[in-house]
């Protein structure tokens, strides 16, 4: 057991690097190969799944994936979430027409704050 202990810190350290630039919701999975659409990768390399997910491979002992979008948690119920798969952009649009972006009173809402931009009702 105790010649594991390098190596958990060394897992740790390489699942923390990668996700620390996105504070999103990561997952270990040590069943995982170290493979992604036909490709190995080596302990380190990190490769992007589909979804906006960052993987790092942790060879011997898993696969360590995180979010790499920013997803709002605090909006209008009239408004939804869409995230752009080839850039991984988040957007807040309207749920009925999501081809327009979420308004209120005049302001466009930045999904990276909330409703910040909203005026309260009086």
């Amino acid at each position: 057991m105790m010649g594991h202990w390098p190596l958990t810190v060394l897992v740790t350290s390489l699942l923390w690097a990668t996700c620390r630039t996105a504070p999103a919701q990561c997952h270990f999975n040590s069943q995982a190969l170290c493979e992604y659409e036909g490709r190995s990768y080596s302990l380190g390399e990190s490769w992007m799944e589909s979804g906006c997910i960052q993987c790092t491979c942790l060879h011997p002992v898993g696969v360590g994936c995180c979010e790499t979008v920013h997803r709002p948690v605090d909006f209008p119920a009239w408004c939804e979430v869409r995230v752009e798969a080839l850039t991984c952009t988040v957007r807040l649009v309207q749920s009925a027409d999501p081809r327009l972006p979420c308004v209120s009173h005049g302001n466009s809402l930045d999904p990276s704050h909330g409703t910040l931009g909203m005026q309260l009702g009086r």
